[in-house]
This record gives structure tokens, sequence and C-alpha cells, in this order.
């Protein structure tokens, strides 16, 4: 059983920093069993992070070939992290990981994760200072992701909490936050998505706790919704990035398994 899987991993086609060859020797050298490649959707009106056009054939391409070239060695998996407002097909995949990274309010897509000057900028202008109306407007969209992009796994729930370590921006316990949060929560539960515990912004210096935060992953686990640890990695040194701490998180949290990929597709096992 491949019991060590990272299907969150971005390149030098996106805003990584590897090469895909080098995440594939990464992968070998530290005894990954798989390893899945979702780099970013196209996205016309903001291409700063995303894999181009023209890119995205060469990346899938050069998967296919490192597949075969890496046949018995490691288990590769060719996967796109689709924005909500990307229109790049996602049938050419193995698996699609569903992402929120803009609202679109008064004819403009804000970030979610930019900065948190972006992030307050947003808020005092698109919401009139109103970070509640900005939470439901969120997750709304989150609420959406798998009929809108197909997606089999939803990355970075509370990715607008990026940085708002210590309640600096905004109370996470505040009622009307949580009320956006869960009503999300219960409409991806009843679709069998799996909720990824991403641990990219700790190995990236922006948190130290993983996505979603605990009192989110208690409410997936009242919920009936399964887990599945991404790295999220930008850098081929970071692919289990706390990986045991976030397994431990989600023990905490009363998971009792998780979901790997195996050679046909997603499979359960104890955590």
């Amino acid at each position: 059983m491949s019991t060590r899987c990272n299907l969150h991993t971005h390149s030098s086609y996106c805003d990584g920093k590897s090469t895909l060859r080098e995440n594939v020797q990464a992968a070998i050298s530290q005894g990954l069993e798989v390893l899945g490649f979702s780099g970013h959707s196209y996205t016309a009106f903001d291409t700063r992070y995303c894999m181009s056009r023209e890119g995205t054939a060469a990346y899938r391409a050069e998967i296919r070939s490192l597949q075969t070239e890496y046949a018995g060695r490691l288990q590769i998996r060719l996967g796109i992290e689709q924005d909500y407002f990307a229109e790049e097909q996602n049938n050419r995949y193995d698996y699609t990981i569903g992402a929120v990274h803009y609202v679109a309010k008064d004819d403009r897509f804000w970030d979610v994760d930019e900065s948190l000057d972006k992030s307050r900028e947003c808020v005092n202008q698109a919401f009139c200072g109103d970070f509640y109306a900005y939470s439901q407007a969120y997750y709304a969209l989150v609420a959406d992701l798998p009929a809108k992009t197909g997606c089999q796994i939803v990355a970075h729930l509370d990715l607008l909490t990026k940085f708002n370590e210590g309640g600096r921006f905004f109370n996470e316990n505040d009622p009307r936050y949580l009320d956006a949060a869960f009503s999300a929560i219960a409409a991806l539960s009843r679709t069998g998505v799996a909720f990824e515990i991403n641990t990219g912004a700790i190995s990236r210096g922006y948190r130290s706790m993983p996505y979603p935060s605990p009192v989110l992953l208690k409410e997936i686990r009242r919920q009936g919704g399964r887990i599945i640890l991404g790295s999220d990695s930008h850098c081929c040194d970071t692919l289990e990035f706390y990986f045991s701490e976030a397994l431990e998180l989600a023990r905490s949290c009363g998971f009792r398994s998780r979901l790997i990929w195996e050679e046909v597709g997603f499979k359960e096992i104890a955590l």
C-alpha cells in the first residue's frame, strides 16, 4: 500500500521553484511512493502565478513522459489545481484540486491570499469594511467548487485566514464567520470530496498551523467529511513538509482515517 503520498505539488511551470524532474528525483530520494503534480490552471485575468496556455500542454506532455521513464520507481500522477474562475478544461487529468484564490466584486477579481494589505483593501473597498460579508462571499464560492471545477479535493479550505495568525485581522470564532464556513463544509461533505489538510503556508513562513483550522476540521469530522494530506509544495525539499504533525492534528480532531492514492484512484487508510 502506498502510504507516502502527496498530490499537491507545484513546479516551475507555474509558481514553483523546482522543475518536474527535480521534484520526481527528490520524491524518490525522500522515499515517497506517490507524487502528484497540480499546476495552477490558466487564469486569463491574472497570469502572474499560473501556467500559460502553451505551458499547460507542455506540462501534461512532460508528466506523461516522466510516468513512463520512472515506472516501477515512483507513481507519478497528472493533476491540476483548478481555480474557481479558471476556464481551463480539466478532463485531461488524473484528478482535480479545486481552489478559490479570488472573490469577484464590482467587476474586479480580488486576491484572497496575496497579502494582508490586499485583503484589507478588498474588505474595505468591496465589502464596506465588513469582513464577515467578505467571508460569506468567499465560502459561497468554496461550497460551489465541485460543481464548478469537478474537483475530487478541496484545497486550503480557509485560505482567507492566511494572514490572520492570532486573530490580527478578524475573529475566527465569530458566529458570522463560522456560519459561513460550516455551511460550506456541509455542502461539500454531501458531495463526497476530500478536504485537504494543507501545510504549504507553514513551509513558506506564513502560518504556524495547517489549513483548515482545528475548529473547521472538527466540523468536517462531525459532517462525515474525508481528509487527505497535501503539502502544496513549491520547492522539491518540502514534498512532505509537516505531514507527521498534520496527522497528529487530524487524530486530535477525531479523524481515524485519511485518503491516499493507489494505482487506480483514491483509497481510505487508517491514520
